[in-house]
């Protein structure tokens, strides 16, 4: 299989805080001109879409990338991986520096190490966000308008970044997008210096101690330990799935079971102590946040899963330029806009159960469409309408999961609640797409050996993916359904 078909996020693995013990003032204390409302979650909203656009660019460029970086196969797989106030800043800072050093990148092992750090940074940005939005506004609409925000970063950002990245592979070359990108985040953190609600001089002059007191930095060890050991093995495996067996993987293998359950243990033993624990097991507790942050999770690992055998599909298979390709992913965009938009307003009318199963439906459609689609078969027969189909659940999760949470936890534990979720999303993304990338290489591969041509080889690897995404997304619709099931309306005005 083609090398530059190997690809995941490294994101998922950096969830490095906890940020339970952050507050920010609360509207009654320090209320907000609509201004500086606005200035913040346009803040958010350009941190978030920048880190998205940089994904679209690695999706579009690809095959250009892996060739000009010599990247090896099984480093392929990495590049697209992806204390309020302080800890917004700081990683909005690191991911728009990060951002211009890959562009700056020589070889393929700049590109992954700072790729792996830029994921650092964007969990920051991500786990502060919840805790900013809630405490600067209250519940009700603008709330939830602020939340679709965000979650449409995502979505228009990766768009945004196919697009542009397919204009600049074919005329100046793929680092000017790094540039640009890291130049605008870079501006919008200047632009959090002012805007962004400042804690009490107390809090402020205790950051140091809390760094030191409040953050568990045992489990955040072991939790990175486990997905660096997990990614890892799968990146070579994808490369070459005969490597299980050798002593390298199988240690590999142990050593991250071993992480896993050492961080299941840690955190319990912490909250018995009352102690800093990164995740503590409490959270699971609540049926619908397990549900939410499983289902995200799931369409997060088929929509980016998604993105991506479907932009090699029109390259590999129908051999189109990047910028055809990204062209035809195109409609993703519109469609996402539509969703928060449509979301944002009426989430508060409909029961969150209903939402995650007509959405979920939908979004099963995308991979069952392309897991029938001939080579020949016109882009307006199934891929244009698995295009229109792709995005509308992960989007309505993203926004619905994000309320969810500021409905059923205290506002002391919704930055954190805030945090596990983001990581859930990520780390589904980064496991669905290696474990999917592992399963086609092994079709790939047998079909190879039975004498197919490679373009037809890599067609039944791609189909057989597009199969196990269309399970994966009635396993969501049954998880959604059934944890939600007695949620109702969620985002409702309190008065």
């Amino acid at each position: 299989m083609s090398s530059t078909a190997t690809i995941t996020t490294t994101e998922s693995s950096s969830l490095h805080l906890s940020a339970e013990n952050v507050r920010l003032p609360t509207p009654q204390e320090a209320p907000r001109s609509l201004l500086q409302q606005v200035l913040v979650i346009s803040q958010l909203f350009a941190v978030t879409l920048t880190a998205s656009v940089i994904h679209g660019l690695v999706i579009a460029g690809l095959p250009t990338i892996t060739k000009d970086l010599q990247l090896p196969a099984s480093l392929s797989l990495w590049p697209s991986s992806r204390l309020p106030r302080w800890v917004e800043l700081v990683g909005s800072l690191a991911s728009g520096a990060l951002m211009i050093g890959q562009g700056l990148a020589q070889n393929g092992i700049e590109l992954v190490i700072m790729r792996a750090l830029q994921g650092v940074g964007l969990s920051l940005h991500l786990a502060s966000s919840v805790s900013i939005v809630t405490q600067l506004m209250p519940h009700g609409r603008g709330r939830n308008l602020a939340f679709s925000c965000i979650g449409l970063s995502q979505p228009l950002g990766f768009s945004l970044g196919l697009v542009v990245g397919g204009i600049l592979i074919d005329t100046i070359g793929w680092r000017a997008g790094w540039y640009i990108s890291g130049g605008i985040t870079l501006f919008f953190t200047v632009i959090g210096l002012w805007s962004l609600p400042k804690s009490p001089a107390h809090q402020s002059a205790d950051v140091l101690r809390n760094v030191r007191t409040k953050i568990d930095w045992v489990g955040a060890g072991l939790a990175s330990a486990f997905m660096a050991l997990l990614c890892y093995l799968l990146a070579i495996l994808s490369a070459d799935t005969s490597r299980i067996k050798t002593a390298e993987s199988i240690i590999i293998l142990c050593l991250a079971a071993v992480a896993l359950l050492s961080f299941v243990a840690w955190v319990h033993y912490q909250s018995k102590r009352n102690k800093p624990a990164l995740i503590p097991n409490a959270l699971w507790r609540n049926t619908s946040f397990t549900s939410i942050c499983a289902t995200v999770a799931l369409s997060n690992g088929v929509l980016n899963s998604m993105e991506l055998f479907a932009s090699l599909f029109f390259q590999e298979v129908q051999s189109l330029s990047a910028l055809s390709a990204s062209i035809r992913i195109l409609p993703s965009l519109i469609i996402g806009i539509l969703i928060n938009l449509i979301i944002g307003f009426f989430v508060h009318r409909i029961p969150a159960s209903y939402i995650v199963f007509v959405t979920s439906l939908l979004g099963a459609g995308a991979p069952l469409l392309m897991a029938i689609i001939h080579p020949s078969t016109t882009y307006w027969a199934n891929a244009f309408v698995a295009q229109l189909l792709q995005p509308i659940n992960a989007d309505a999760l993203f926004t619905v999961g994000l309320i969810v949470i500021t409905n059923v936890f205290p506002d002391d534990t919704q930055a954190l609640a805030g945090a596990v979720f983001n990581t859930s999303a990520h780390f589904g993304t980064a496991l669905g797409l290696a474990v999917l990338q592992v399963i086609s290489t092994v079709i790939t591969e047998r079909e190879e050996g039975r004498g197919k041509a490679e373009v037809k080889a890599l067609m039944d690897g791609y189909q057989a993916s597009f199969w196990i995404m269309f399970g994966i997304m009635v396993l969501c619709t049954g998880v959604g359904v059934w944890g939600l099931r007695g949620t109702g309306r969620v985002g409702l005005k309190r008065d």
